[in-house]
């Protein structure tokens, strides 16, 4: 990747350094982007020129080749750089505006318990390779890295971003300071899974002491996206044979969701309470986002009558249509 070139690119490098010190930067998808759109502006105006409204609107454009969702990763921390200039008075271009999100099509994949025992089976019967280092970090860890998500709820990012000082192995909390926006917010673990993570702690710290991340590479470095998928893809293989269907690791999320709204149907009353704390659990800004679960709750609305049905009748009595 080209160095900054344009004539802003001090700009870019302090607010580089701002995002950095406050915890808030992805250098793979930040930094890639921010530095596109420097060499772009450095190779088509003037060298030294000021950032221009011109420069913003043009580079932020909707493409040919993206969505509304693919437009607003990319100019994301184009808007973002701004806001910072202007607060501080260094600018008066005003961010491209954001297209509105298209409605959500993709459906979760509806995991089956004996599925999702197959697939922890994979997991745990890892073998390490000729007992190399790597190979017995990853036997270790990738076991109770799914396990997480699939406990807790908690977005894969945030499980590969979560560093070791967040975790508190007596309480049970997890503090999850970088997440989707950087809403801070908190995972409380079920007493298995807080067990696990400390024997986890405990056996991987012989292999990698002073660790900065709870899940760290051999490289010393959070694990990346490609890493995630390809063990997932591969024990889900392994576990479930190749199939029609195939499930993603974030559907382990959506699975979180799904069996905490089907445990809910007895407490009709509770209902807006548990739907709060999972809201807040699942480091859902809005509850709206939290909601969107209803419509992908399986049998849903045949257990709503099930469990309603009679009390309803009850209360009101039956009328048929021909009647005057």
């Amino acid at each position: 990747m080209r160095q900054l070139e344009s004539g802003f690119s001090q700009l870019i490098e302090k607010f580089i350094a701002y995002r950095k010190a406050s915890g808030s930067w992805n250098e793979p998808c930040y930094g890639l982007n921010i530095r596109l759109f420097d060499n772009f502006c450095a190779d088509n105006y003037e060298a030294g020129l000021p950032l221009s409204q011109e420069m913003v609107d043009t580079w932020c454009a909707k493409r040919d080749t993206e969505s509304n969702s693919s437009n607003d990763a990319r100019t994301r921390i184009i808007r973002a750089f701004i806001d910072y200039l202007r607060q501080r008075g260094l600018t008066d271009v005003c961010p491209a505006g954001k297209y509105k999100p298209e409605p959500l099509t993709y459906i979760p994949y509806a995991f089956e318990e004996d599925e999702l025992g197959r697939f922890f089976d994979a997991c745990d019967s890892i073998s390490p390779y000729l007992k190399g280092r790597l190979s017995q970090i990853r036997k270790y860890t990738v076991p109770v890295f799914f396990r997480l998500l699939y406990s807790t709820g908690m977005r894969t990012t945030e499980a590969r971003l979560l560093r070791r000082d967040d975790v508190d192995l007596t309480n049970g909390v997890i503090d999850i300071q970088k997440s989707k926006g950087y809403d801070q917010h908190y995972v409380v673990m079920h007493d298995t899974m807080r067990d696990l993570m400390a024997r986890y702690d405990k056996a991987i710290s012989k292999l990698q002491p002073s660790r900065e991340y709870f899940f760290q590479s051999v490289k010393g470095s959070n694990y990346c996206r490609e890493w995630l998928q390809d063990n997932f893809r591969v024990l889900w293989k392994a576990a479930n044979g190749s199939s029609s269907s195939h499930p993603v690791p974030y559907d382990l999320r959506h699975h979180y969701a799904i069996t905490n709204i089907n445990s809910w149907t007895d407490g009709a009353f509770e209902f807006n309470d548990k739907l709060q704390y999972l809201s807040k659990s699942m480091g859902h800004r809005h509850i709206e986002s939290t909601r969107y679960y209803y419509a992908i709750v399986p049998r849903l609305a045949d257990m709503l009558l099930e469990k309603t049905e009679a009390g309803f009748n009850a209360i009101v009595p039956e009328v048929y249509y021909g009647e005057e």
